[in-house]
């Protein structure tokens, strides 16, 4: 007979433990997972079985999720050195789980001159960042070309510097505000400074949802448009879910699927982000809309849905750690991810919903989380295409015996 663990049990667990305790339908499907290393071999009745496992059947999943991340990606668990820089919080679109933006007349709004925008880039660079993440709130009235000019200010200011910046849903609206077409756009932007696109503004791309969750955002269509565009253009980007809020693990298959299909006409995607909805101080909560964020459960099995779902299409797995406290963030790395994303040094938008993980993490200190779980600190590029390992000077020189082992 199987013996029984718990959900806490599964980061010591091998597959040969957690594997005879989880029911055969299953066990059969990871065990091809595994095997095939591509998510091609499993059909929609196990996907939708494997985001609705529970008990034994969901630590199996967590095991077998981790075990494929070390057998795709290795040990390394990588990170990048950036600042977030949100111009303002101005904002007329209305998301309900957004606690982040603010109307034209509250007191406590901002706008970010150009010059400041300036200004913060150098200060990340000199800091040793290489990466700047610009997002914001959509005021009315916007400059028609602002977007390019911010791109514009920053590359001035530090040309070295790899800028990560604008939503689909930014896309659109400068769509909207310069009547150019959307390839033109993104072109546009891209010969001003722009090499990356946030895959954000997704939530969950269901428009029946949507229409709750935000029902002035860009639907599902458009959303597909600007990335899969973009990464025509030449212009590579992450892609996000947000979950824990009134989706269902339905929606997490249906999404992945998406991400798999665009992945396999683009191989545009550098990364697949889920972003667990922090409820506290939203209106999606307060109107009774939405549960009260993840359960520790649905935090890691969405972690380990996507390696597994994702394999052979989308290689990195990313935690959002302003979402998630120390602990948490190093369960899910164990649970299939192998990204702890960036430093940040000024995050804003999840600290306004009620996320008390912080603004900003250093590179020393997403070192010492990586090595406290016996993985190995790689800082990245944005583009994953430069990793440089990064250990502590005590534990690089005490002896290989003393470190993890890189696979």
């Amino acid at each position: 007979m199987a013996k029984e663990f718990k959900l806490e049990h599964f980061p010591q667990l091998s597959w040969d433990d957690a594997a005879p305790a989880a029911s055969p339908a299953i066990r059969g499907a990871l065990e091809r997972a595994l095997e095939k290393q591509n998510a091609a071999c499993l059909n929609d009745d196990e996907r939708f079985a494997l985001a609705n496992c529970s008990g034994a059947d969901l630590l199996a999943l967590l095991v077998a999720a981790d075990t494929l991340r070390r057998d795709l990606v290795g040990n390394i668990v990588t990170y990048v050195v950036n600042r977030n820089m949100n111009f303002t919080n101005i904002c007329f679109v209305g998301c309900k789980f957004c606690a982040f933006s603010r109307g034209p007349r509250e007191a406590d709004t901002y706008f970010h001159s150009l010059e400041d925008m300036a200004r913060k880039a150098k200060e990340a660079w000199d800091l040793g960042a290489t990466e700047v993440c610009i997002q914001g709130g959509l005021p009315r009235d916007l400059p028609p070309f602002y977007y390019r000019d911010i791109l514009r200010a920053v590359k001035n200011a530090v040309p070295q510097m790899h800028i990560h910046a604008f939503s689909p849903m930014e896309i659109v609206y400068g769509v909207e505000l310069t009547g150019m077409a959307l390839g033109d756009y993104l072109s546009m932007l891209r010969d001003n400074g722009l090499d990356t696109l946030p895959g954000t503004a997704a939530e969950v791309l269901d428009d029946e949802v949507r229409h709750i969750l935000s029902r002035n955002k860009l639907s599902v269509a458009q959303w597909q448009d600007v990335i899969r565009t973009a990464h025509e253009c030449g212009i590579r980007s992450t892609c996000t879910l947000m979950y824990g809020h009134m989706e269902t693990p339905a929606h997490w298959v249906r999404q992945l699927a998406m991400f798999r299909q665009i992945q396999s006409e683009t191989g545009g995607f550098t990364e697949f982000v889920p972003l667990g909805f922090v409820h506290q101080n939203t209106l999606l909560f307060q109107q009774g809309l939405a549960r009260t964020g993840p359960t520790l459960e649905e935090h890691l099995k969405i972690h380990a849905l996507a390696r597994i779902l994702l394999a052979g299409s989308i290689h990195n797995v990313q935690v959002s750690w302003v979402k998630l406290n120390r602990g948490l963030s190093q369960l899910c790395l164990q649970a299939g991810a192998n990204d702890y994303g960036g430093t940040l040094m000024e995050e804003n938008i999840s600290r306004e919903a009620g996320a008390d993980a912080g603004q900003y993490t250093s590179p020393e200190d997403f070192q010492s989380l990586i090595l406290e779980i016996g993985r190995i600190p790689a800082e990245r590029n944005t583009k994953y295409s430069r990793l440089q390992i990064k250990l502590p000077v005590e534990a690089a020189s005490s002896g290989s015996e003393h470190m993890p082992e890189v696979a």
